[in-house]
């Protein structure tokens, strides 16, 4: 399956966003408190790799897909 970046997801609590950009590659937005911050994260060693790989494939359901709007209405909170 060829996988069309960037997909979207977030922990059921909604504390953090992803926007995975690739199979190596995410960021990430997590909430604090009232705080939130942005993190990039590039997978160099292969737990990494399959850590994006189960959010990819929405394993375990530990991650929920959403559209590119939720996240980008997370990341305005950020500004």
């Amino acid at each position: 399956m060829i996988e069309q970046f960037p997909l979207y997801r977030k922990y059921p609590n909604n504390k953090s966003y992803f926007k995975l950009l690739s199979l190596t590659e995410f960021e990430e937005i997590q909430f604090i408190g009232n705080k939130g911050f942005i993190y990039r994260f590039e997978a160099k060693i292969l737990p990494d790799r399959y850590f994006i790989r189960d959010m990819v494939d929405l394993k375990d359901n530990r991650w929920v897909e959403i559209k590119s709007e939720e996240y980008e209405t997370q990341l305005q909170k950020l500004e």
